[in-house]
């Protein structure tokens, strides 16, 4: 772990989901591993910040001289949950340079036309880069069953089909990090209505946030299938309480540096001399 201050425990293990898992169980309130408060936390995710830029610094020189790994950091959550702020407080930290956003939406009539990961294997992270996917290849599984938009039998070939894609990425040399923002309905409720009391906040309020709300059982549901059918050792999965983001923003930032760091990346080594270099440029 690259900052030890206030982490009792690693979150790689405590956040991992395990086999007997069950999200009903889980805390969406809790800080696991974290004895800090949301001042320290900051200052954590600050410190972590410089680690995790260093790290992509790495992975993307390494790239540039035919090094084929890359980092693809999936992001799954209720509305509210905090993905956007994971994005900009968490992956803002690196080189825009070398990651790669994709955000998923409602499929267009093109991506409706070819099968459901079509849009997604064209947004994989290049090597060297970082991937991002708020919202992913999961809509299909989540959305699909809650709204009953596909079939069992169908739900069951995108189950297979979402495996095997992420088999044949980490095969590739692509570490793959899939989180999911636990937040808790009530404290959902409370985000929500915040956004309708600024105006300068009601651009980000959804009408049909509300309609998914009804249907937060259903997506406590399916959420747990998708864990029990996709989780693996090549693609793990990582439940992160959402309820404090400052805490969110720390996790998420932890389980990136592990995964970086577990590349074992060294740096490039020059093609010239490097003496030879500044003897020349002292003289130029």
């Amino acid at each position: 772990m690259s900052d030890q201050k206030h982490w009792s425990a690693e979150p790689y293990e405590l956040l991992r989901v395990q086999p007997g898992f069950r999200l009903s169980e889980q805390r969406t309130d809790g800080t696991p591993g974290f004895d800090g408060d949301k001042k320290s936390g900051e200052k954590a995710l600050a410190r972590g910040g410089e680690r995790l830029a260093d790290l992509q610094e790495q992975l993307f020189a390494c790239g540039r001289e035919g090094e084929p790994r890359s980092v693809l950091l999936v992001l799954q959550a209720m509305d509210t949950a905090g993905k956007g702020g994971i994005v900009s407080h968490v992956i803002g930290a690196m080189n825009p340079g070398g990651v790669h956003y994709a955000g998923f939406g409602k499929p267009t009539p093109e991506e409706l036309a070819h099968d459901f990961l079509w849009r997604v294997w064209r947004e994989v992270p290049a090597a060297g880069q970082v991937g991002v996917f708020d919202r992913s290849h999961y809509e299909d599984v989540l959305i699909g069953r809650v709204r009953e938009l596909a079939s069992a039998e169908e739900l069951e070939r995108r189950y297979g089909a979402i495996n095997a894609f992420e088999k044949e990425l980490a095969q590739s040399g692509t570490a793959v990090i899939k989180v999911m923002l636990h937040l808790g309905k009530d404290e959902q409720k409370k985000r929500l209505a915040s956004r309708l009391e600024r105006p300068d906040k009601y651009w980000k309020f959804n009408p049909a946030d509300v309609d998914e709300r009804l249907r937060w059982d259903a997506y406590q549901e399916a959420y747990q299938v998708v864990f029990d059918r996709t989780d693996s050792a090549y693609a793990p999965w990582f439940v992160v309480p959402a309820d404090h983001k400052w805490y969110a923003r720390i996790a998420v930032q932890q389980l990136l540096i592990h995964a970086l760091e577990g590349l074992d990346l060294e740096w490039p080594q020059p093609d010239y001399d490097v003496e030879e270099q500044r003897r020349r440029l002292e003289q130029s």
